[in-house]
């Protein structure tokens, strides 16, 4: 009984924490593109998206990520196994965290009115949340049953559905009429 509780409470918390990486990442961009607008619209805009990144990301995504980690640890010690699926799913989960400190860099660029990375950039760097979702979920749901080349194959079709809809989403915006 403990361990699904446990696992109710470390799935509500990879909720929050991917919710928030997303719209993390989402408020990098408009921030960006705030900086390519005349004053004071610039600076009323970005001093809101930096509040509001500052919440999120201390408020919301931090503490979602670190209690993510305690409960995932926490139902390792009750299942206290290793089986492959789960040493992928670590490794990738350990990506996860570099994906996330990532974003805090960037928060910090931002908060200091260095904008590094193009709107574009930022979008392409919002989808490799989205890989990691798939691939995360995936793994832990299907585990072992899951082909090796049926799991890249599908990848690597995520990755050029979503660089192909990135591709389509500039071109609609750079092409109003």
């Amino acid at each position: 009984m403990e361990y699904l509780y446990l696992k109710a409470l470390h799935l509500i918390f990879v909720v929050t924490w991917f919710s928030g990486m997303f719209y993390l990442c989402r408020l990098f961009i408009y921030n960006r593109e705030a900086n390519d607008q005349p004053q004071p619209e610039k600076d009323i805009l970005q001093r809101q998206f930096t509040l509001m990144s500052k919440r999120l990301l201390y408020g919301i995504t931090w503490p979602s990520a670190v209690l993510t980690f305690v409960f995932g640890l926490w139902l390792w010690w009750i299942y206290f196994s290793f089986p492959l699926w789960l040493n992928i799913k670590l490794y990738l989960v350990g990506l996860l965290f570099m994906y996330h400190l990532s974003l805090h860099f960037i928060y910090l660029q931002q908060k200091n009115k260095n904008f590094k990375y193009s709107s574009n950039q930022l979008r392409i760097w919002n989808e490799v949340a989205t890989l990691f979702l798939v691939t995360i979920v995936m793994l832990a749901v299907v585990k072992q049953n899951i082909s090796l080349v049926y799991g890249i194959v599908g990848l690597i079709a995520l990755m050029v559905i979503l660089m192909g809809a990135i591709k389509i989403y500039r071109r609609l915006r750079n092409n109003p009429g």
